[in-house]
């Protein structure tokens, strides 16, 4: 029998799958299309203190091997989720990571507070990163002050896993990594989206009433697995993995990378059960490699000790 649990400060997952933000609702949506008892676990769509809108549209745009999105973080606000859908959730034998978004870091307290009154949330995934928002979002995650403040004053309001969503529009995004580990943080989830953008010729107009939006999918992978190996190479904080992640050969990248779990996104809006086909994919690799132990995979990827040209190249594009 292959171990499949790994831990994420103090939670512990059944195995190391999860479903993104943004990709799976609150969670309750898709109750008839995949068994959400098998997942490792579920991030809910990000939070905010009140109901929001998002952007108006268009703010969905498909691309080359993935898509651009601009919802900006259309959502119902932390009451409601309390109200309608929390009581549902906590009827899924698998964690429950709230995703919390907001523009003052007094926001980001105020949400984490409500929701320690009531059952229900096993950790929350502070989005310091999401670069679809006129206000908070990427001001938070592309400063290494603000990034500090965030983490230590939502650390302060729970002792339940603490686990901060980094963007990959930074330099170094390790050192945003350190900064959070430093401030109490208990994981980094890395990456969230690229800023990108498209235009229809046709019209001359661009193809998001926000000119640009978030790029997801499979076109960012190789960016992720970077961001990842760059981080569990400098950083000693859990990882999970985000970005491209369409099947479980790429989640078996990601291990190897660093990470210590992986969010499957983009791909569940082409097919619910991705999720799950990985998690099978994931213990059939281990029994044909006879690895008894899904944390062996962890950053073990093999570099070649007596051959110093990856990791001179590696520090070289990092600094």
């Amino acid at each position: 029998m292959i171990k499949t649990e790994v831990t994420i400060g103090k939670l512990t997952l059944k195995n190391p799958v999860l479903v993104a933000s943004g990709t799976f609702g609150y969670g309750d949506e898709l109750i008839d299309s995949i068994d959400i008892n098998k997942l490792g676990g579920i991030v809910t769509k990000s939070l905010t203190l009140k109901p929001k809108a998002g952007n108006p549209p268009p703010r969905i745009a498909e691309t080359p091997c993935g898509m651009l999105n601009s919802i900006g973080l259309a959502n119902i606000g932390v009451d409601r989720f309390i109200n309608e859908k929390l009581p549902l959730l906590r009827n899924f034998d698998t964690a429950l990571i709230v995703s919390i978004a907001a523009k003052r870091i007094e926001d980001y307290c105020e949400i984490i507070r409500r929701l320690e009154n009531v059952d229900g949330a096993d950790a929350y995934e502070i989005n310091i990163s999401c670069p679809n928002v006129k206000e908070g979002g990427l001001e938070f995650g592309t400063s290494l002050s603000m990034t500090a403040k965030v983490v230590s004053e939502t650390r302060k309001t729970t002792d339940k896993t603490l686990i901060i969503k980094l963007t990959p529009n930074v330099t170094r995004i390790s050192d945003f990594a350190k900064v959070c580990k430093e401030e109490g943080a208990d994981a980094v989830s890395l990456i969230n989206t690229i800023v990108g953008m498209a235009i229809d010729i046709r019209t001359r107009k661009p193809k998001l009433s926000t000119i640009t939006g978030g790029l997801s999918g499979p076109a960012i992978k190789p960016i992720a697995l970077a961001k990842v190996f760059e981080v569990f190479q400098n950083v000693d904080i859990p990882i999970i993995g985000i970005g491209g992640i369409s099947t479980w050969e790429d989640a078996i990248e990601f291990m190897l990378a660093g990470a210590r779990a992986i969010q499957v996104g983009t791909a569940n809006f082409v097919d619910p059960t991705t999720p799950l086909q990985i998690i099978s994919g994931i213990i059939k690799y281990c029994e044909e490699n006879k690895i008894q132990d899904v944390n062996e995979l962890v950053g073990s990827v093999l570099i070649d000790a007596d051959d110093n040209i990856a990791k001179v190249s590696f520090r070289e594009t990092t600094k």
